[in-house]
């Protein structure tokens, strides 16, 4: 029936019906109407639902799992004698402290890295205090030890449950947001690939690769409870892949959890990478916060080994970053040019050589008056992703560093408020100063800022072991893929030298860079400890004694000799130095030697395969995409 026909039928009515039929399409009307309505409101209530993300399960996950540490640790201390009971909590108390360490630790860094920190005593340089080791790790020593019913073992786990309740005051009053829930997942993401893989937190028990699934698991819990009805709605296969992602590392963990064993290679590249980029994928998804540029690092970045994966200012002194392309290339021809020194004789370049990676070939450059310096003289590639600078970390900055050169007398001897005018000799400086400042300066700030600036530029992460960890091309030999895992397990070196960076800036704050004792020796002979105190000279403090910065991997296969006195001219000798357990094994009296280990018993295609890998880590190919 037509519109014309239902028309028809409806004139040939009598008046009631008619009336009534109106009525029946009005209440129908209205009822449709209702109905869309309705229906419309849902779907804006639901939109609305997803753009508003309620925080209150994820806090009170992480608040819960604080509470139960402190539990745990209250049971510990009631287990003691009982060996295996006191492992047990313990066990328990790690697991507890692992899902609510996000948020915890970014709360409250300093007390989150004391309560998970290194087994060494710390000086407190407002006080100068020198602190007895705290935390888990010092409570994982005596209990793997069998030394539990020391009455120091008492102590030190009531002090670390006082810091996991000071914790717990810190997640009651702050409130879950989401710049603070995706920064502090991203710095957790960071944990699990460079220290957890490393065994950073757990040296003795080896738990950090099975704890690394409860990390995981923690992460797919707290997605769920926030952020994932948004991802749904907006792109559900980004969610169903980063589940998956989750899940099958998670299972792959759980067939081969043996620490000394474990694929780390395979399992960052194939496994760990893929969750890292769907997370990145699922924030911008959602949303809900663009990232930041105040932190180490680049949330944009896809893993943790791009060539963009680090914030370049943030490593840099306030007064000093983005620099102009004009600055760079001024600081550049500065770099190169002897007229900087007073004397007219050296520069920057003479130590430190491009071809040598920014290093040289020598155990000790000599000074303006050709007598050999104290120290070997470092790479400056990748040299700004530092919080200290020099061998004994005396500087906090680039800037600084490069200040300091410029006053010290053996090396430039010139002031910062002297400006040397034999420079504007090459007219080309004119030029390249009133571009770079807007005029010709007065002194040597200006001078400092732009050389410091270049220097920054120094920096490459696309080495072969970049691009293989990265999964674009597929060249690591079975050798080079054992090096990468006996570096990251057995090993140990990246509990100093973490990944990616391979320096001593520790993960993922990047707001201290770690100096370490390690007893390095005089000659070759390997006889008498080296007679240089490093950081000693700071504070007098016999815990400093030859304390010295951890300094970076990553080109070393180019820049021997090694160690701040050079005395190693191979990195056979480096390895053997360490696999005897440093200068305590080579029988030197050092108290505060501050090696994770007391020898590795690496076996001679162990320390082969090692070598194999830090060449892999050559990359000299400066970065230019900042000028």
């Amino acid at each position: 029936m037509n519109i014309w026909e239902a028309f028809y039928f409806f004139l040939k009515m009598d008046m009631k019906k008619q009336h009534v039929t109106i009525l029946l399409l009005l209440i129908s009307g209205i009822v449709l109407y209702s109905c869309h309505e309705r229906q419309k409101k849902s779907l804006n209530d639901a939109y609305e639902d997803l753009e508003t993300v309620s925080w209150i399960r994820v806090q009170e996950y992480y608040k819960n799992h604080i509470k139960e540490a402190i539990i745990m640790l209250d049971s510990v201390q009631l287990a003691i004698p009982n060996q295996e009971k006191t492992t047990y909590f313990f066990k328990k108390a790690r697991i507890a402290f692992k899902k609510a360490e996000p948020y915890a630790s970014y709360l409250n860094p300093d007390v989150g890295h004391k309560v998970n920190g290194p087994a060494l005593p710390t000086y407190k340089e407002d006080s100068g205090r020198i602190m007895d080791p705290i935390g888990l790790q010092t409570m994982e020593e005596y209990i793997y030890d069998g030394d539990i019913n020391n009455p120091d073992f008492k102590k030190i786990t009531s002090i670390t449950k006082g810091m996991f309740a000071i914790l717990k005051k810190d997640l009651d009053k702050r409130k879950l947001n989401p710049e603070r829930f995706f920064v502090s997942t991203h710095q957790q993401l960071f944990r699990l690939v460079s220290l957890a893989m490393a065994g950073f937190d757990t040296p003795i028990s080896q738990l950090s690769i099975q704890e690394t699934s409860i990390s995981l698991q923690s992460l797919q819990y707290v997605y769920e409870h926030s952020i994932q009805p948004i991802i749904l709605k907006k792109k559900p296969v980004l969610n169903a892949s980063f589940i998956k992602s989750i899940n099958k590392a998670v299972q792959y963990i759980g067939e081969h959890d043996d620490f000394i064993n474990f694929d780390r290679f395979t399992f960052i590249r194939d496994y760990l990478n893929p969750i890292t980029r769907d997370w990145v994928a699922i924030r911008k998804e959602s949303d809900l916060w663009k990232g930041s540029s105040s932190f180490a690092m680049n949330f944009d970045a896809p893993t943790f080994f791009e060539e963009n994966s680090f914030n370049m200012d943030f490593f840099k002194s306030a007064k000093n970053r983005k620099p102009s392309k004009d600055q760079i290339e001024l600081g550049n021809k500065l770099f190169f040019d002897p007229k900087i020194s007073k004397n007219k004789t050296i520069s920057c370049a003479t130590c430190h050589l491009p071809e040598k990676a920014y290093a040289d070939d020598v155990a000790l450059s000599s000074d303006n008056s050709g007598i050999r310096l104290q120290r070997n003289t470092p790479t400056l590639m990748n040299a700004a992703f530092q919080k200290a600078f020099f061998w004994d970390g005396r500087s906090a900055t680039l800037t600084d560093q490069v200040n300091a050169v410029f006053k010290n007398k053996k090396e430039f001897d010139t002031e910062i408020h002297q400006f040397s005018g034999e420079i504007l000799q090459d007219t080309t400086y004119y030029s390249l100063l009133q571009k770079a400042y807007g005029k010709l300066p007065k002194g040597n700030q200006e001078i400092i800022r732009a050389i410091s600036s270049y220097v920054a530029t120094l920096k490459g992460f696309n080495s072969k072991f970049d691009q293989n960890i990265r999964g674009e091309i597929d060249t690591f030999s079975d050798s080079e893929k054992r090096g990468f895992n006996l570096y990251m397990g057995k090993a140990l070196c990246a509990t100093c030298h973490f990944i990616p960076l391979t320096n001593g800036t520790v993960p993922p704050f990047f707001k201290e860079t770690e100096k370490e004792v390690i007893g390095v020796p005089a000659t070759t002979s390997n006889k008498k400890l080296d007679d240089d105190v490093g950081f000693y000279t700071m504070f007098e403090e016999e815990i400093h004694k030859g304390m010295f910065k951890t300094p970076t991997i990553r080109n070393a296969s180019l820049t021997a000799p090694y160690m701040h006195n050079g005395v190693y001219n191979t990195l056979e000798q480096v390895l053997e130095f360490y696999n005897l357990g440093g200068g305590g094994g080579l029988g030197f009296d050092l108290e505060y030697q501050t090696l994770p280990f007391d020898n590795l018993e690496l076996s001679d295609q162990e320390q082969k395969d090692i070598i194999a890998f830090i060449h892999t880590l050559e990359d000299v190919t400066i970065d230019t995409k900042n000028y």
